[in-house]
């Protein structure tokens, strides 16, 4: 584990505690040698976990689209910073340069570029660990409503059980390092795809 793409929000939200866990998210990667790789931003989450990997003397890799980079978000004191031509070679290039991913709490860009990765595994198109910083329960109705997915059938619990979460850095940090996936087949059984059972 060198990396882990962090996707987190470009708001510090409502709760001092979001940035607080980032700040020990940063730490706890930094003392496991992990580098941060992220969406690139000098604004919100993304700035403060940036800021405390390169406090602590860590390696922090952004990724940012040239719009953003003009519109003068990007954050400029990082390790390196890429920038690219739109959100899909952004995502793209952090997957490519990461180990794994974590989702902090965020808004819609947070969820849409976990569920992007979690169907990817999902599919067997890469076998890196996706985990959810579940700070003061932020991901809870999340969590909750994946069960519901799993129960009505539209996903397999194996499946579901590919998405880690923790409520603290550490313990999150620890189930990433010591994550290996388990497969099943998400092709659809021709007997069933399409019909009520």
């Amino acid at each position: 584990m060198k990396s882990l793409c962090v996707y987190c929000g470009s708001s510090v939200g409502a709760s001092p505690d979001y940035a607080d866990a980032a700040r020990l998210l940063a730490k706890a990667m930094v003392n496991d040698n992990i580098g941060l790789v992220y969406g690139g931003g000098n604004v919100g989450l993304m700035s403060v976990i940036a800021d405390e990997v390169m406090r602590l003397g860590g390696e922090a890799t952004g990724v940012i689209p040239k719009a953003l980079m003009d519109k003068e978000v990007g954050h400029i004191g990082l390790t390196r910073l890429h920038i690219v031509k739109d959100m899909h070679e952004r995502k793209a290039l952090m997957a490519d340069l990461s180990d794994g991913f974590v989702a902090m709490p965020g808004g819609i860009g947070t969820l849409e570029e976990l569920f992007e990765v979690f169907t990817w595994s999902q599919l067997g198109f890469h076998d890196k660990p996706i985990a959810l910083l579940n700070v003061n329960g932020f991901y809870d109705g999340l969590i909750s409503f994946l069960r519901h997915v799993v129960s009505e059938r539209f996903l397999k619990a194996e499946q579901a059980s590919l998405l880690i979460h923790e409520a603290t850095p550490s313990a999150l940090v620890e189930r990433i390092k010591t994550f290996r996936p388990q497969y099943c087949n998400k092709l659809l059984d021709p007997a069933t795809a399409g019909k009520v059972i």
